[in-house]
């Protein structure tokens, strides 16, 4: 089925999901030329900026036929470019990269050539990734091999957040003046700073000019393209880019096209400056574009009709950028091309007002059509919004392909006012990324990595010996038999779960400072209050606000592994911790006794049972305290998230059989969802299991749940589906979303790939083709639990 709203975006689309994804060397040509000509000469802050100028001045352009939006970050839709500077990949991670069965990219004889002969003899001891790993002590490398945690960090840059609506009201020539105004105020004789901060606004003024710059190059080259053409409509679309283009993005946007196309030149400029994983996020975009979008419906000059075609094309501009290219465990825990760029829609207004507006029907009506990976988007549901709205939703939702999911606004409000944030920059915030929540166009909210929970708790039983790699990663505490009573053992992990904290946060700081140091992002720090304010870099806490953050997976299995060890071997004495380490050893084989009554005689998580679900709350407590409040770098603090992208896969193939039965290198639970198969009272039991965690004290909460497509359909389906979201909004939970398919379906997909090439399912925080994720990856989706009220 061809989607679209017209034959434009169907083209368009049609081209974006046919293209392979490939490696586009030109960000490393230029970046690499334009390091040659300057490193040693500027500060490293301009060196950044003059590069960056450089790279603008020089790229390939691109206008494919029938767009109204311009700009890639490759030479032309699916290009990915390579970050050297961040990660200089071998040419065996090239040969990987092309050769893999999933996530593959395309790499060229002549880009391969390339790598070899200029960019590895530059970059080879100066990438940060080299300065990473030679920065790090022997216990964090032993962590991190063993998959005790992972390194966000060590293939891609900071720079989790989402704009505002400052680049609707200026204009980068507005910025340079702010950049100006605070390079003249200066102080050098009490400010010991001052000659840090002039560096800085130097870079970010450079920066300007350099976007600046793009979009006068589009401009041009849409009019050349123009005068060749001898189809009057094609030529009057790109005079119409042109005009578009003389004004944004030096100054600010005139009306609703030129508003997406504002945004579009930001996109590309934050996502080629540094390599900013996970992505960058336009906040929200309704409430940005309704402005626009009435001010030209009232004068006549626009549509719904053409705001729905402009908004399609928008929206394919997200498709056509895969994520950089990543390998080894980056790639393991985001095995996806998706860049997580997550969209808004719905929530509140700054002054608490409901805000759900026409351009939110729109997008919802945008999404729909175009089922397209990226952008991710969600709405946010707030006790304002209206029904309509949320059924709008809901009634997309059960199509079975994962998006939109569901944010609850209040819960985000609140998870900021605790963070310290006022109450509009709170009100104008929300998640990005999977379910991050952050103050956008004020904050850096770092993720730094995920931390295996369940290894945690695996090593403890072992006397801190990790038997997947053989190595000693923990404390020695005494090995399981050793402890008289659960509380003892629980004390013994959460001094290992301290410990490993104490690794993670140090090896943190250690890389927070490298970036700083190293890797400014001055374009960046243009549209991130309060940069130019600070005269500070927004790696090196020019922020409003810097938040790191660091995000717990496998609740659920801590949780049930837990659990059958105090029911079952303190509480019931049904066997001995040494008959469960026996079992566990020899991963469950000739001893179905004691697997059977671990897994059907033994309270679970996600059935709204308390005994097992106080063992999550202090699970998730002990976390919660030994992360949060914690300093970083940057000025701000430490909190934790509970998700998992594809990490929980990871985490899995690095853990042997675990005391809930699960047997080994099997994934662990995903999200703060329940494992596989254990919630078994329903969806409303499990809402409730997942309440009882204090949402608010997070980041950010992912739940996942699964229907058959029956379970929801018809009108009495969409309210349950409905009616089930407000119920968990009520009791505080901050997100959920839903894979509406059924396990034949899915097998059949995995048996019969060609067949189901469009099938699309929810992961985590994103939604992906089923042929993209690897066996182990599809067998977890299929086994997820299927619900039914």
């Amino acid at each position: 089925m061809e989607r679209g709203f017209n034959n434009r975006t169907r083209n368009l689309r049609k081209l974006s999901v046919e293209t392979k994804p490939y490696i586009s060397m030109e960000r490393a040509k230029l970046f690499t030329e334009a390091y040659k000509k300057y490193e040693g000469k500027v500060e490293v802050p301009v060196l950044r900026a003059l590069s960056f100028k450089y790279f603008m001045e020089n790229r390939t352009l691109y206008i494919g036929r029938g767009e109204l939006i311009v700009g890639e970050k490759g030479e032309t839709p699916q290009g990915a470019p390579t970050f050297p500077e961040l990660c200089c990949h071998t040419l065996d991670d090239f040969e990987i990269m092309n050769s893999r069965d999933k996530i593959a990219f395309k790499v060229s004889d002549k880009d391969k050539k390339f790598q070899k002969q200029e960019i590895i003899p530059y970059w080879e001891k100066r990438a940060i990734k080299e300065k990473i790993f030679n920065s790090m002590t022997k216990e964090w490398i032993k962590c991190y091999e063993a998959g005790i945690f992972t390194e966000f960090m060590e293939q891609r840059a900071p720079g989790h957040t989402a704009g505002d609506g400052k680049i609707y009201n200026n204009g980068f020539l507005d910025f340079k003046k702010q950049i100006q105004r605070a390079l003249k105020e200066l102080d050098y004789k009490n400010d010991l700073k001052a000659f840090e901060k002039k560096s800085e606004l130097e870079a970010m003024e450079i920066c300007c000019d350099a976007i600046i710059i793009y979009g006068k190059r589009y401009a041009e080259y849409a009019r050349e393209l123009a005068a060749k053409s001898e189809d009057e409509k094609e030529k009057k679309d790109l005079l119409l880019i042109a005009e578009n283009c003389d004004i944004v993005p030096e100054k600010k946007p005139q009306n609703y096209h030129q508003a997406l196309q504002m945004y579009w030149f930001v996109h590309v400029a934050v996502t080629t400056e540094l390599n900013i994983w996970d992505a960058f996020s336009p906040g929200r975009l309704d409430q940005h574009l309704y402005p626009f979008y009435k001010r030209d419906i009232d004068n006549g000059i626009l549509n719904k009709e053409r705001a729905r075609e402009l908004l399609e094309c928008f929206w394919i501009k997200f498709n056509n950028e895969p994520a950089p290219p990543k390998v080894g465990v980056t790639l393991k825990e985001s095995s996806t091309y998706t860049d997580f760029v997550n969209i808004n829609t719905g929530g509140i207004t700054k002054d608490g007002s409901d805000g759900v507006n026409e351009v939110s029907y729109l997008i919802l009506d945008t999404m729909d059509e175009l089922k397209i990976l990226q952008p991710s988007s969600n709405v946010q549901i707030s006790r304002k919004t209206p029904q309509k709205f949320l059924k709008r939703a809901c009634e997309i939702s059960r199509k079975g392909w994962g998006q939109p999911a569901f944010y609850n606004t209040e819960a985000i409000v609140q998870e900021l006012l605790q963070m310290g944030k006022s109450i509009e920059d709170a009100r104008g915030g929300g998640a990005s990324g999977c379910v991050e929540t952050g103050a956008w166009g004020k904050e850096c909210y770092n993720l730094t990595g995920y931390l295996n929970l369940p290894k945690i708790l695996q090593i403890t039983l072992y006397n801190g010996f990790d038997n997947m790699s053989g190595k000693q990663i923990g404390l020695e505490l005494g090995y399981a038999k050793d402890f008289e009573n659960y509380e003892q053992l629980f004390q013994a992990f959460k001094k290992q779960l301290n410990y490993i904290i104490d690794i993670k946060i140090k090896g943190n700081n250690i890389i927070e400072a490298i970036y700083s140091k190293n890797m400014p992002s001055p374009f960046l720090s243009i549209i991130i209050d309060d940069c130019i304010l600070k005269g500070m870099d927004y790696n090196s806490g020019g922020a409003r606000y810097n938040t790191s953050y660091i995000q717990g997976v496998g609740i659920g299995t801590i949780t049930d592994c837990l659990s059958a060890i105090k029911y079952n071997v303190f509480d019931k004495k049904k066997f001995t911790m040494e008959q469960l380490i026996n079992a566990m050893d020899d991963n469950f084989e000739n001893h179905e006794f004691i697997r059977g009554l671990i897994l059907n005689k033994t309270p679970k998580y996600g059935n709204d049972d308390d005994y097992s679900d106080s063992i999550m709350k202090e699970v998730f407590e002990s976390f919660y305290l030994e992360v949060t409040g914690r300093k970083n770098v940057k000025g701000g603090v430490y909190r934790i998230d509970m998700l998992p992208t594809t990490c929980h896969i990871y985490f899995g193939e690095v853990i042997g059989a675990t005391a809930n039965g699960r047997l080994k290198n099997k994934p662990v639970s995903e999200g703060i969802s329940p494992e596989k198969g254990a919630d078994i009272n329903g969806p409303t039991a499990v809402i409730k299991s997942a309440a009882k965690m204090d949402h608010l004290k997070t980041g950010g909460t992912l739940l996942n749940q699964k229907f058959t497509p029956e379970v929801v359909a018809g009108e009495d389906g969409l309210s349950n589906m409905a009616n089930l979201i407000k119920t968990y909004f009520n009791f505080e939970g901050h997100h959920i979303q839903f894979n509406v398919i059924d396990r034949k379906t899915l097998l059949n997909a995995q048996k019969n790939p060609d067949e189901y090439k469009d099938l699309i399912v929810r992961v985590a925080g994103y939604s992906d083709h089923f042929n993209n994720l690897s066996k182990v990856l599809q067998d977890e989706i299929i086994e997820r639990t299927e619900q039914s009220f």
